[in-house]
């Protein structure tokens, strides 16, 4: 996924398992990957969601396009090179809140396919759990609502390389959850979430 520069570097295990943490939390952690256009309502459903797990006694956490470039990788920008290295980087975060058992909710545009996919390949050869969720939104009703009023200023040139005006975006093709965000309610869309992740054991016990 990306070189290694470092070398003479060694992997330590520890001597509590990633079974263990999940006894332990009485849950079975999963990485939500939430993505979709900028305005489709990413962040609000996690947010709605997080409140509902926090609710029923399950611990998550939101991992936040925005909150993250204002931390971790705050030194990228909106190229489509750092637009790979920004998913990368969550990512791998993504991976160790799983691997402690939390529900990892990562809200991302992550318009490129191939770096979503990259990110299910880094879950998938640890043996993690990634769930893809399709924010589903008409361009046209993300940039009514544009909540930050950046697609005006995309359209009045002000801001390059934005999603949807004039870098693209492409959609997932088989995502696990498919939300349409102009035919449902947040509660609609929580409720699919939580029922799916009932349905297939991640819990067992809302």
């Amino acid at each position: 996924m990306t070189e290694q520069k470092a070398t003479n570097v060694h992997w330590h295990d520890g001597e509590i398992s990633r079974e263990a943490r999940c006894e332990l939390m009485g849950q079975k952690g999963a990485t939500l990957w939430f993505t979709g256009l900028s305005g489709s309502g990413k962040s609000t459903i996690a947010v709605a969601l997080e409140h509902t797990l926090h609710q029923h006694g399950k611990l998550s956490y939101r991992l936040d396009g925005d909150n993250n470039r204002l931390g971790i990788n705050k030194n990228l920008g909106f190229s489509a090179e750092d637009r790979t290295e920004n998913i990368r980087r969550i990512g791998e975060i993504s991976k160790l809140f799983v691997d402690s058992a939390v529900f990892a909710l990562s809200s991302f545009i992550s318009p490129y396919r191939e770096d979503r996919n990259k990110v299910r390949e880094l879950h998938d050869e640890s043996g993690y759990n990634f769930i893809e969720v399709y924010v589903d939104c008409p361009l046209a009703e993300a940039e009514k609502r544009d909540p930050k009023g950046l697609y005006k200023k995309a359209r009045a040139g002000e801001i390059k390389n934005f999603t949807g005006i004039d870098d693209p975006y492409e959609a997932p093709e088989n995502p696990e959850i498919h939300l349409r965000t102009d035919q449902m309610t947040v509660e609609e869309e929580v409720s699919t979430i939580i029922n799916y992740l009932k349905e297939r054991g991640f819990l067992k016990d809302i």
